[in-house]
């Protein structure tokens, strides 16, 4: 891709006063290039981020009477100071190039999808008997994958689905190599136990290729498959094999009359609706995978205001699509122009992906149930984030708070007798939790155990950095804990200069029990405990549980960690590299344990007399 870039930027003596005379003048001096174009105010704050064909054209737009309908858009052009561009070869790189800024910079009025994680994928291994798995990731040519699916509760179900029918093997390549017995999956009829040899090769082969159909869409031949061997065991007396095959048969059969949408040929395709409710949008998205609906998932954009449902639908298609697989067909109910979009997105999967604004028959419906299931995700969270301002409201009020209260920030600090300390800090921000702002600490005091260090260590790792100007300093900051460490917290955050920022300490409870809760305050003000139904309460308990939860799962990972490398360490021997080695072919210390002699000598380097010497230290 060739680019070059051009900033057009105001002198010191010139971005005194209004700017507009001059940014005429400089946009005067744009290409007339496809590019993109990034507007900027006077600290050098990117604001917007858009594409072009002609760049010249459509930034001076911009500043052309009455080409900006919307409020949003007229308000960030009175704030530009400063506009850079980009220029590419075509309107497709452009797009590419908008996207990748987007996502970069954040602008605060460009329309934002924030959705961090990753469709998940079912996953078939290679081998002489593939591993069903949940994946995700970047695939590869190694395993057979099926989705993407819009969320691992869709995958989870598939999985479970599979195992109940095709009793394929759910379980580490490591744990399957080292069993001796049966598992409980194998007991309970959801595996045929392949690792303790109850099933050939070729009849588990059989298996995996019934399961592949049925993942492909192909269910008609899988259920006449089975139907025919269930006749043929009726025939030969196998009445316990025919049995099993006919749940089989009925099992498919349900899921069929559950999830599968006639639309003549197994297809896939993604519906996509833009509903807008009271100025707020939400955009479902809606997958069928080889002809079977796999589920939905719905999301929220940022920075909509005065934006249009075509105009929100849009953003979408470029941040979503432009990272993910794209189907073969995307269904949408809004009017778009997307040729640019839709050639980019062509070219990435190597075949013509079609757009329709206007589909028929079974389509419509899918159109139409997406477009259902969009308004009622935005109905509710309309009604949660108005219970969430009573909830804010109420707190605020609580705590005599004169200014609005909306984000709010909870530390704690789990360890287990001073050992693998951590740290957390969580986020709520008004609409709720916002986990991508999460973070933890791996803290070390000087004495361990010291809780009031360790609290003082992450507060000054994480104020230090926000007063430097990375990130938003919150409204307000809870501690779990007392007195002691609400007032080392109010401490750190006046060493910092930060004076303003109220710390409220959440001491637990008679016997820790939810709701007996003491607020404590450091400004010499009377300790409060709000009644248990109260709204401002309920938003503490939550926010002071999440926190306790993020800290707890980070220190049991730290904890189990180090203890992982301390039992190897121990023995004479296994030095790091043979540690690694071990921890690698055995999938982890649980796996090193079950090993027996022999299984350790397979390991290089790893002598007789070494494998007994770790098979006794480790027994």
């Amino acid at each position: 891709m060739s680019q070059s870039d051009t900033s057009l930027v105001p002198s010191n003596e010139q971005s005194v006063g209004d700017p507009l005379p001059r940014l005429h003048a400089l946009i005067a001096e744009l290409p007339h290039l496809p590019g993109v174009y990034r507007m900027l105010d006077g600290q050098g704050r990117v604001l917007y981020v858009g594409k072009a064909n002609d760049l010249r054209k459509r930034v001076g737009s911009y500043w052309q009477s009455g080409r900006n309908a919307s409020p949003r858009i007229e308000y960030m052009v009175r704030q530009v100071h400063q506009i850079e561009v980009t220029v590419t070869r075509s309107e497709s790189e452009a797009l590419l190039l908008e996207n990748n800024f987007i996502k970069a910079l954040l602008p605060r009025y460009n329309i934002l999808y924030r959705d961090d994680k990753s469709y998940p994928y079912l996953r078939i291994g290679s081998g002489q008997f593939p591993r069903l798995a949940f994946y995700r990731g970047a695939v590869d040519e190694k395993s057979q994958f099926f989705g993407p699916f819009p969320n691992a509760g869709a995958v989870r179900a598939s999985i479970q689905l599979i195992q109940k029918v095709f009793r394929l093997r759910t379980c580490e390549d490591t744990v399957f190599r080292n069993r001796s017995r049966p598992c409980l999956l194998q007991q309970i009829q959801r595996c045929t136990g392949p690792c303790v040899g109850l099933i050939d090769r070729d009849a588990y082969a059989e298996n995996v290729a019934d399961a592949k159909l049925f993942l492909g869409g192909h269910d008609d031949l899988v259920i006449d498959k089975l139907a025919r061997r269930m006749e043929s065991a009726s025939a030969r007396l196998a009445f316990e094999e025919a049995a099993t095959l006919r749940d089989q048969v009925k099992a498919l059969r349900r899921v069929r009359e559950s999830q599968f949408v006639d639309a003549g040929t197994p297809t896939d395709a993604d519906v996509v609706a833009c509903e807008e409710v009271a100025g707020r949008f939400c955009v479902n998205v809606a997958m069928i995978r080889a002809g079977r609906h796999v589920g939905d998932r719905s999301l929220f954009p940022e920075h909509t205001d005065g934006a249009s449902p075509a105009e929100v639908l849009l953003a979408f298609l470029s941040q979503h699509y432009l990272e993910a697989d794209v189907p073969a067909q995307i269904i949408v109910n809004q009017p778009i122009e997307a040729e640019a979009l839709l050639t980019v997105l062509s070219e990435q999967a190597g075949r013509k992906v079609h757009l329709s604004t206007h589909p028929r028959e079974i389509r419509r419906k899918w159109l139409e149930m997406a477009s259902q299931n969009a308004r009622l995700a935005l109905e509710r969270r309309v009604a949660s984030q108005q219970n969430q301002e009573a909830r804010l409201a109420a707190l605020q009020e609580a705590l005599k708070l004169s200014d609005i209260v909306r984000r709010i920030e909870c530390f704690d600090v789990s360890h287990t007798m001073g050992e693998a300390a951590v740290a957390s800090c969580v986020v709520y921000d008004g609409d709720g939790m916002r986990p991508g702002e999460y973070r933890r600490y791996n803290v070390t005091p000087d004495a361990p155990g010291d809780d009031y260090a360790a609290m003082r260590e992450v507060l000054e790792r994480r104020f230090k950095r926000l007063v430097s100007g990375e990130g938003r300093l919150p409204d307000l900051v809870l501690i779990d804990g007392g007195k002691g460490q609400s007032q080392i917290a109010r401490a750190v955050l006046n060493d910092l200069g930060v004076n303003d920022v109220p710390v409220v300490g959440v001491a637990k409870g008679e016997a820790r029990r939810p709701g007996l809760e003491t607020l404590v305050f450091t400004d010499g003000r009377e300790s409060l405990q709000l009644a248990a139904d109260h709204p401002g309460a309920h938003l503490v308990q939550q926010i002071r549980d999440e926190a306790h939860r993020f800290a707890i799962q980070g220190h049991r990972a730290r904890r189990d960690k180090k203890r992982v490398g301390s039992a190897l360490d121990a023995i004479s021997g296994v030095g790091p590299k043979r540690r690694q080695q071990l921890l690698s072919r055995f999938g982890g210390l649980r796996g090193v344990t079950a090993a027996s002699e022999q299984d350790l000598m397979q390991v290089g380097g790893i002598s007789h007399s070494l494998a007994e010497r770790i098979y006794r230290a480790l027994h």
